[in-house]
């Protein structure tokens, strides 16, 4: 259970949900029919040798109907990458990601000369994945920053110390982020990147528990999935519920023009229809959310 204050490492807490993700983007990478390509992420749960995202990589037969868990971890990652090639499309030369993880966008996307890519995640989180791309000689494509920083904390200060430039229009993305904040940092967190926003900005999140009790979220996949996809870790009792803004709204309260979408219509969209699930888990699905907010 979440504590005041709590801190990890990539193979606890909410950072084994990073290694999980990295491993459905692993497997979905080598689908006879990827919506992604992402080769770092199987050095991330190679090097990490937690065993159940291990063997998943081993054998990805085994993973049997999980797979199906991997496939929304393909549509997710394609959304958010779309969105920062859509944002530098439009002239964007800085970027943040909060809560990287193990995200490697600054690695994989083709970014225009002069990006400058600002990643924001625990200390301990970044350390391990700056280590793992050192080790394989990676290069950034763009000009990469870490920042250290909870964000239950002080972060836009230390995200200026490093640079950043709130006169500049930025494109910012929360993946897999809001629902392990609690209300009061999620709220602050919305606010926060509307104050160091310049008009152009945008800004793109996605949602899967709003209005959903964690527990029927992970029993509703285990069901239908034979098992857990992060092996023995209940993601539920990651998840806060508490009273928070709504953040559509929030942004569109403040001057952003919000779209939103569900996961099922993505993969639609994305030319891989998600069509042979049960009713249940199919109405599940839906219930998630990914949005992009423009600041006028």
């Amino acid at each position: 259970m979440r504590t005041e204050g709590d801190s990890w490492d990539i193979v606890t807490s909410v950072g084994l949900t990073a290694l999980g993700v990295a491993t459905f983007r692993a497997l979905e990478t080598v689908d006879p029919e990827p919506m992604i390509h992402d080769g770092y992420a199987a050095w991330f749960v190679e090097a990490a040798g937690e065993p159940h995202f291990v063997d998943m990589l081993a054998d990805p037969e085994s993973v049997g109907e999980a797979r199906r868990f991997g496939r929304f971890m393909g549509v997710r990652t394609r959304f958010f990458d779309e969105f920062f090639a859509a944002a530098f499309q439009r002239g964007v030369r800085q970027a943040v990601i909060l809560a990287s993880g193990l995200d490697a966008r600054a690695y994989r996307l083709d970014w225009p000369a002069g990006a400058v890519v600002f990643e924001i995640d625990q200390p301990q989180v970044l350390e391990f994945k700056d280590r793992v791309l050192a080790e394989h000689g990676a290069v950034a494509k763009a000009d990469r920053r870490v920042v250290a920083v909870d964000l239950r904390d002080d972060w836009p200060a230390a995200l200026i110390a490093a640079g950043f430039d709130p006169g500049q229009p930025t494109a910012w993305s929360a993946e897999g982020l809001l629902p392990f904040l609690p209300g009061h940092a999620h709220d602050a967190l919305f606010e926060r990147i509307d104050a160091l926003s310049a008009p152009g900005s945008s800004v793109a999140s996605d949602e899967f528990s709003r209005g959903l009790d964690p527990q029927h979220f992970a029993d509703t996949e285990e069901k239908f999935f034979g098992t857990n996809p992060f092996g023995n870790l209940d993601v539920s009792d990651l998840l806060y519920d508490d009273a928070r803004a709504d953040p559509g709204d929030w942004l569109s309260r403040h001057g952003w023009s919000v779209h939103v979408t569900t996961p099922v219509d993505l993969a639609a969209a994305y030319a891989h229809p998600i069509t042979d699930l049960p009713a249940e888990l199919l109405d599940l699905m839906r219930q998630g959310h990914y949005s992009r907010a423009e600041k006028q």
